[in-house]
């Protein structure tokens, strides 16, 4: 029976277990899907230890989505250029491959919630400079945005991934964020700004144009006040909810064999 599971410290908040279950049930497939506590001392072996007990694979949150780089064997281009690894998989010659499905599940995401976005319209603003913003960043790099116009509170943050990412990617200051809107053809909000318990997103939206596609990592509360300013203003809105369910599509289907399907009744059976 195959076994995966989400690695993490604390992991009780994550919605994995759900999720993956949730297919598992669907699709009436044999196997399960469990959440582990790992503190990052026992991390390395624990790893070592997975594939003796039965496990194919499995996911990695905070804090050890960098870490676990240094314990895999293999580490995909995607997971390289972002820095960080979110999914395993323990091949049958005893190694560790790990990938990073982060930017392919935001794309993805992107796609189903606007479904006429298109990655050449125009300039990507991009709010916020830390882990998410690597894999945001490289996934609309990928899809063809012709340029991103970075912000973030703290400047040389943003400054790493210009210099990591190249010329297609310009630092604005984060005082200047309001300003640079017109500009976007696709406006992505990467901060926890706006997440319940956590600070007010306070960038001046008065410059958002009605034709941007607006969409917020967060999704605690699923509308944010960024996405019900930008829904106002005739914007096409896509909440960060299905980024999490599109990014568990590939290690799932590597692990249990088949590939799911993000829809509404996956959305729902999230949320309940």
């Amino acid at each position: 029976m195959p076994l995966a599971g989400v690695i993490g410290d604390p992991i009780a908040h994550s919605k994995s277990p759900k999720l993956h279950g949730h297919w598992l049930r669907k699709y009436g497939l044999t196997g399960h899907y469990v959440p582990l506590e790992v503190e990052a001392a026992d991390l390395r072996s624990v790893l070592k230890a997975m594939p003796q007990m039965g496990f194919v694979g499995a996911n990695v949150t905070l804090p050890h989505k960098e870490r676990v780089m240094e314990y895999v064997d293999q580490v995909t281009d995607r997971a390289t250029l972002i820095g960080a690894v979110n999914t395993l998989i323990f091949r049958n010659d005893g190694t560790i491959l790990g990938d990073n499905t982060d930017g392919y599940g935001f794309i993805e995401n992107l796609r189903q919630g606007a479904p006429d976005w298109e990655a050449s319209a125009g300039p990507a603003v991009v709010l916020g400079a830390g882990g998410a913003a690597r894999a945001i960043i490289a996934s609309l790099l990928d899809a063809g945005v012709p340029e991103i116009l970075l912000t973030n509170r703290t400047r040389v943050r943003a400054e790493k991934l210009r210099e990591d990412f190249g010329a297609r990617v310009s630092v604005v200051e984060w005082v200047q964020a309001g300003n640079i809107l017109e500009k976007a053809a696709t406006l992505v909000n990467t901060t926890s700004l706006g997440m319940t318990g956590k600070p007010e997103l306070r960038v001046p939206l008065d410059g958002l144009r009605s034709d941007t596609v607006v969409t917020d990592l967060v999704y605690t509360p699923m509308q944010t006040p960024l996405l019900e300013f930008a829904t106002e203003r005739g914007c096409v809105t896509v909440d960060g909810l299905g980024m999490l369910l599109h990014q568990a599509v590939p290690g799932f289907e590597r692990w249990f064999g088949r590939r799911p399907v993000v829809d509404d009744e996956t959305r729902q059976a999230i949320l309940s």
